[in-house]
Order: C-alpha cells, then sequence, then structure tokens
C-alpha cells in the first residue's frame, strides 16, 4: 500500500503562484511514476500532468503547459506541482496519483485524497 497525502492547496488571485506538494509512504517512491489529477465542480477528473520515476521526463496537459511545472524529491519521498499564471478555470481538487505504468487512463494505483485549489478572478 502507499498512502499518499497532498497539501498547498488554498486560495489565489488570478495571475499568482501555488506549489502543491505530495508525500508518499509505505511503498518505495521511486518505483512509481507520479501524476496530477484535478476535478472541477460537475466536471470529469483530468489529466494535469506527470512526472516520470527518476524526474527525468514530464508530460503535461496543454491547459497547463508553460504554467506548471511538476518536480519531484525521492529522498523525500515527494512530488511537487508548481503552478503560476493561475486562472480561475484552474479551480478544482486537485489529486495526487502513482502509477507503476504511466498508464494515467487506466492503471493509476494510488490517490492522494485531495487538496482544494481556488482561483479567484
Amino acid at each position: 500500500q502507499v498512502q499518499l497525502v497532498e497539501s498547498g492547496g488554498g486560495l489565489v488571485q488570478a495571475g499568482g503562484s501555488l506549489r502543491l506538494s505530495c508525500t508518499a509512504s509505505g511503498r518505495t517512491f521511486s518505483d512509481y511514476a507520479m501524476g496530477w489529477f484535478r476535478q472541477a465542480p460537475e466536471k470529469e477528473r483530468e489529466f494535469v500532468g506527470a512526472i516520470s520515476w527518476t524526474g527525468v521526463g514530464t508530460d503535461y496537459a496543454d491547459s497547463v503547459k508553460g504554467r506548471f511545472t511538476i518536480s519531484r524529491q525521492n529522498a523525500k519521498n515527494t512530488v511537487y506541482l508548481q503552478m503560476n499564471s493561475l486562472k480561475p478555470e484552474d479551480t478544482a481538487v486537485y489529486y495526487c496519483a502513482a502509477s507503476r505504468t504511466w498508464d494515467w487512463g487506466t492503471r493509476v494505483d494510488y490517490w492522494g485524497q485531495g487538496t482544494q485549489v481556488t482561483v479567484s478572478s
């Protein structure tokens, strides 16, 4: 089992920045690629981005490219989501996810509980 705990959410004005953290416990952190998803009210959960097992590779949704950056520190069992130039449409609950396979559509092994991000206009 892997437990994922997000932190860092909150209320920010449009154009501002937030950094989310997700700390894992339970199994070897570097065995998992790590991803971030979000879910806005009355919308489906959507992929935000992901980082590979060693941190060399990343992938982002088009809607956040150039604004969001994912990084990880395996020694601290932590993955980060740096969010800059935030927009009201970024408002959502943000979830951390772990996958052994990089198959974010169907093979997420563990989810965090989520942290709320609200961007005011």
